[in-house]
Order: structure tokens, then C-alpha cells, then sequence
């Protein structure tokens, strides 16, 4: 199987395997990490050419960059790195909140090269825009890292378009990275053209909605007791939201049973059919569910078969907010 590669970004281009792999569930927060069978799936992604591997300091915290780092160990040339600062946590796990301050970028960067085990970072996000630090000041911190040497290409985590904009004039931006699925459409009206019209490419994270997309959460119980998702933090995957929500799963099912494929298939197909400068990092720590998610490169869809998605699930009829707090989100 050939997944092919991607570009992200005109004005400094990265190519990347056109599907990457979200780290984090590896470490925390869906369930219980194991960083065994997340080494294993990195193994199996890279041998299935998925070579865009997505992670950050705060996963764990600090560990998930660890257990990135051992994965990759002996194939750091096949590889395309990413990892972010902002999100500041504390050892034991406190937040302390976000941080975009001149001088944490720089400490937070070499941190990361150090527990990464490599002596650069292809892709840097800003994890969040921190509101107390002018966004100027922070990317022009994460320049110096590039021309350090440090850092190949930056990269933005849920900013908004005048912010996006007020980054891009200080370095070339090469991506933005939000939340995009069919559960999650909001970025189409301003931020979508915003990232195009000045050549950035879009990196989706949770493009399957946090996995109800693939129609293994049936319920609340379907997660472990330890799993963030059973939290107030995700009210479409709770209470009333999760039961609503789970009716325009059943719907995305009946298509792609007739497609011949599994929902989840379906659901990253459509995301990665919304053009080529887009490339989903869907999250897993089972090499199953890795697996799964490259067939979906394997899925052509007609504009007949996009209409019909698009009808099944109306950007408005998703219940609940992606987060229970949004503060952190920039807008």
C-alpha cells in the first residue's frame, strides 16, 4: 500500500505522508498509555509509509516526546517530526497555562529536542495562542529557532485568522493545525480561505470526532473509566449530546456499508478529500486501528458520494461544543 505524500505550506513547504499519526493517546488521557503498543503502532506506521508523526510537550506530560523519541530511534531520516509548546505543565501534571513568552519558547524547544533525542524539529507549533503575549513576539522567538537551526518549519495550533495573519508576516507559516471532521466544520467560513489564500496547509486533529466517528463508542461505558472522553470537557460525547450524536453516526454507517467500507474509513476519506493541503493526523495507540485508518486513503469518493456525507451529517446538527471550556480557543 502507498499512501502517497502531501505538501503543507507554499511559502516554506514540508512534505509529508499524506495521512500522520496523532501521538498522544499513547501516553494520556484516552485511557490507560502503554508505551509498548505505542512503539509498536510508530513501527508499523512508519512501515506503512505514515511517517508524519504528530506530538507535544504537554502529552504525559513530557513522556509521550519520550516514547516518540524511542520509536524513532534508528529512522529519524524517514520521519517528519512535529511537536509543540504553550500548553505549560508541571511534572506532576498541573497546569500551569498557556505560555507564548519569548523566553519559554526557546527553553521549551531545547527541552523537547532533548527528550525527542534528535538534534531537530521538522514542524513547531504554538500549541495555543497565549492572549497576554503579542503573537508577533512568540513566532518571532520560534524564527530564531529556525535560524538556529533547531527548528525546520513553524506551525500554529488553533489560531485565529488575524492572528494567523499577524504570524505569517513575521515567519512563513507552513500549517495550522485545529480540530476538522464532519462533526466539527466551523473553520470553512474564515479560517479555511484565511490558511489558503496565504498558501498555509491545514492539519486536522480528531478527524474521526474523537473516535465516535468510527462507531466504536455506543456509549458512555464503550470508553475506560480513566478515559477523558466520559468527562464534562466533551459534551458531544455525553449525556444527551453522545445520543444525538450517535444518530448521525448510524447514518454515516449505512454509507459506508454501501461503500464497503468501515464509518471510520468513510469519516478520514471525506477529510482528506477536502484538498491536497490537507492532511489528517488521526490519534491511536493499537496498530489495528492504525490499520483501519490507512485503508481509508484506499477510499475514493464521488462529489455525489461528498453531498451525501455532507447531507447525513448538516454542519449544524452536531450536538454539544467540541470542548466544555473553549477560553483556550483563539477568536
Amino acid at each position: 500500500m502507498t499512501i502517497g505524500q502531501r505538501t503543507l505550506g507554499v511559502t516554506s513547504p514540508l512534505d509529508v505522508s499524506a495521512l500522520g499519526l496523532g501521538c498522544m493517546g499513547m501516553s494520556e488521557f484516552y485511557g490507560t498509555g502503554d508505551e509498548a503498543s505505542g512503539i509498536a503502532t510508530i513501527h508499523r506506521a512508519l512501515d506503512l509509509g505514515v511517517t508524519f508523526l504528530d506530538t507535544a510537550d504537554m502529552y504525559g506530560p513530557f513522556i509521550n516526546e519520550q516514547l516518540v523519541g524511542k520509536a524513532i530511534t534508528g529512522r529519524r531520516e524517514a520521519v517528519q517530526l512535529a511537536t509543540k509548546f504553550g500548553n505549560e505543565r508541571r511534572p506532576d501534571g498541573s497546569r500551569v497555562g498557556i505560555n507564548g513568552k519569548p523566553d519559554y519558547v526557546r527553553a521549551a524547544c531545547d527541552a523537547s529536542l532533548q527528550r525527542l533525542g534528535v538534534d531537530h524539529i521538522d514542524l513547531y507549533y504554538q500549541h495555543r495562542v497565549d492572549q497576554t503575549v503579542p503573537i508577533e513576539e512568540t513566532v518571532g522567538a520560534m524564527a530564531e529557532l529556525v535560524e538556529a537551526g533547531k527548528v525546520r518549519h513553524l506551525g500554529l495550533s488553533e489560531a485565529s485568522p488575524a492572528n494567523i495573519r499577524k504570524a505569517h508576516a513575521v515567519h512563513p507559516i507552513t500549517a495550522l493545525q485545529t480540530e476538522y471532521s464532519l462533526f466539527t466544520r466551523d473553520l470553512e467560513d474564515e479560517i479555511l480561505p484565511t490558511i489558503r489564500e496565504l498558501g498555509i496547509g491545514l492539519v486536522p486533529y480528531s478527524p474521526l470526532g474523537r473516535g465516535i466517528l468510527t462507531g466504536a463508542i455506543t456509549s458512555e461505558d464503550s470508553l475506560d473509566e480513566n478515559d477523558s472522553r466520559r468527562s464534562a470537557y466533551f459534551p458531544r460525547l455525553n449525556g444527551e449530546g453522545l445520543k444525538a450524536n450517535l444518530e448521525l453516526v448510524a447514518k454515516v454507517r449505512e454509507l459506508a456499508e454501501a461503500h464497503g467500507c468501515t464509518p471510520g474509513q468513510l469519516a478520514l476519506a471525506w477529510v482528506l478529500a477536502q484538498g491536497p493541503d490537507v492532511v489528517p493526523i488521526p490519534g491511536t495507540k493499537r496498530v489495528a486501528y492504525l490499520e483501519e485508518n490507512v485503508g481509508a486513503t484506499e477510499v475514493d469518493l464521488t462529489p455525489q458520494d461528498l453531498t451525501a456525507l455532507e447531507a447525513a451529517v448538516p454542519r449544524d446538527a452536531v450536538v454539544g461544543d467540541r470542548y466544555g471550556d473553549m477560553s483556550s480557543i483563539d477568536a
